[in-house]
């Protein structure tokens, strides 16, 4: 893995006391990968991320993972605020939602998933900690999107992706027209639970049900394989979890 530095001057500090514990996988949103860096290394833009990875697989290094990056924005996991601080932030080109979103190419999603698998091992993050944009900002981001291969990365030691039991169908159903429990389950994976259903599912769906945006008429639209998802996950992250000595 080759990695080429384009030092962007947006960063500062981690917060002190700070894991950095979490990995947060983005979409550029812009044309070109030259546009997006643009963008990241643009000083009064005060945005940027640790990595950029271009449709053909290079990868540049604009910020020091020691240093705190500016890709989370306003975001929130399990009750965190300060996402920049605790995480590594990979931007991934693509045109996105706002100029002809594609399905990202094979080259580059092997670039993504060699990157994120050192990230991983050099700093411990757990599966389950391995988020899109869209998990920790619901109401404000979509991406990495729909189109991201999620399931394939979580094969390949990336992230996490839901195995449901026949358990966990049963126990789907029975929350099926129980917004509270659906809620508090989202929450228990580390979903924001001040935002409301209508924001989290979508975002639930971009990363773990993807096939809802099949037809848009079933975004957001809560069915039983979509609690089966929301179980299976929250099960195998409790398994996950570490244990306390």
């Amino acid at each position: 893995m080759i990695i080429s530095d384009a030092p962007s001057p947006n960063f500062g500090p981690r917060a002190d006391g700070k894991p950095l514990n979490l990995l947060i996988l983005h979409y550029t949103d812009t044309q070109t990968a030259f546009d997006a860096m643009k963008i990241l290394q643009d000083p009064a833009r005060q945005v940027s991320s640790h990595y950029l990875v271009d449709e053909e697989g290079g990868i540049l290094r604009l910020v020091p993972e020691e240093m705190r990056a500016w890709h989370a924005g306003k975001s929130s996991w399990q009750g965190e605020e300060d996402i920049n601080s605790c995480s590594v932030g990979i931007e991934i080109q693509n045109p996105g939602h706002g100029f002809g979103y594609v399905p990202f190419p094979s080259v580059q999603m092997t670039a993504v998933a060699q990157l994120c698998r050192d990230i991983i091992r050099r700093h411990k993050i757990l599966s389950y900690h391995v988020l899109a944009h869209s998990d920790i900002a619901p109401a404000r981001k979509k991406d990495p999107g729909e189109l991201f291969p999620w399931q394939e990365l979580a094969a390949q030691g990336v992230g996490l992706w839901p195995q449901p039991t026949a358990h966990d169908e049963l126990d789907g159903e029975d929350m099926l027209g129980n917004d509270d429990e659906i809620k508090s389950h989202l929450m228990r994976y580390g979903y924001d639970m001040r935002q409301p259903l209508d924001v989290l599912i979508p975002a639930f769906q971009r990363h773990f049900e993807p096939e809802a945006f099949y037809d848009d008429a079933n975004v957001g639209i809560i069915t039983p394989r979509t609690l089966t998802r929301i179980k299976s996950l929250v099960r195998q992250r409790l398994t996950l979890r570490p244990k306390l000595s």
